[in-house]
C-alpha cells in the first residue's frame, strides 16, 4: 500500500527535539512547498523576507510571529499569512508545531 495515500495526523509527522528546530518537507514543487516544523521553546527563525506569500498554520503550541515590525501571537488551530517582500520572524513562546505553505506562482 502506498503510504502517500493514507490519512495522517499532521502534528505527529514531525517530532520535537531539545533546543532545535526540526523540519520535514511534505510537498516540493516548482510552484510551491508544504513543510512541517517543530520548534522547541525559545527557538525561532530570524528576520528575513521572501519574494512570495507564505501561510503558517499552527498545529500545536504557540509562537510570536512578527511581520514588518508588528508582533502577532498565534496558537493551535490558527493561521497567519506572511505577505511577500515584508520582513518577518518567528519565536516559539512554548513548544510549537506549524505547517508552512509557500506559493511561488
Amino acid at each position: 500500500m502506498n503510504q502517500d495515500n493514507q490519512a495522517r495526523s499532521l502534528v505527529d509527522l514531525v517530532a520535537y527535539q531539545e533546543a532545535a528546530v526540526v523540519s520535514k518537507t511534505l510537498i516540493e514543487k516548482k510552484v510551491g512547498t508544504v513543510s512541517l516544523f517543530a520548534f522547541d521553546k525559545g527557538q525561532g527563525l530570524s528576520e528575513h523576507t521572501a519574494p512570495f506569500d507564505a501561510m503558517v498554520c499552527v498545529l500545536d503550541g504557540s509562537a510570536e510571529i512578527t511581520i514588518a515590525g508588528e508582533p502577532f501571537m498565534v496558537g493551535a488551530g490558527e493561521m497567519i499569512i506572511m505577505p511577500a517582500n515584508r520582513p518577518h520572524s518567528l519565536k516559539a513562546v512554548e513548544r510549537f508545531k506549524m505547517m508552512l505553505v509557500m506559493i511561488r506562482a
